[in-house]
């Protein structure tokens, strides 16, 4: 499901859900270049066989910042302000990670409107977003992530 709206009609939306993203799967090359890109090599990471001897997760699991990194493709999934210039990252209100996202493991996002603000030009926004692991019983991220977005 993907909502489509405009910056006059988004603020109609507040408190509805938009969207649920497709499944990205979360392979062992992704997790490798992401503690490359950030220097956290930590052994539960990127150590296969250790992880899968020592780790209480019976093997390796993602970075809960790698987890959080999918906010960016997972809620473009799920809607799309036609007539926006432009969007900016504006910071997060809260960031939870309740499960661990063992590698092979496929994610995807759910994301409620919070809450919409007229900032001069454009538009701030607040989405509550929960990211589920494919048979999970429990979320893998719950974020409020705070956005502006100009027309």
């Amino acid at each position: 499901m993907t909502t489509t709206t405009t910056l006059a009609e988004l603020p109609s939306l507040k408190g509805q859900e938009l969207g649920t993203s497709d499944w990205i799967e979360v392979t062992q090359e992704r997790v490798n270049l992401f503690a490359d890109a950030t220097g956290d090599h930590q052994w539960i990471h990127i150590d296969v066989e250790r992880a899968k001897a020592e780790s209480p997760f019976g093997g390796p699991i993602a970075h809960g910042y790698l987890t959080l990194s999918l906010l960016v493709p997972l809620v473009s999934q799920t809607y799309t302000i036609s007539d926006a210039k432009m969007g900016v990252n504006y910071g997060l209100n809260k960031v939870r990670f309740p499960a661990p996202v063992p590698v092979g493991s496929k994610v995807r996002a759910r994301v409620t409107l919070k809450d919409v603000e007229e900032v001069a030009g454009g538009l701030q926004n607040t989405f509550a977003v929960t990211i589920e692991r494919e048979g999970g019983d429990k979320p893998v991220c719950i974020a409020e992530w705070v956005t502006r977005v100009y027309g």
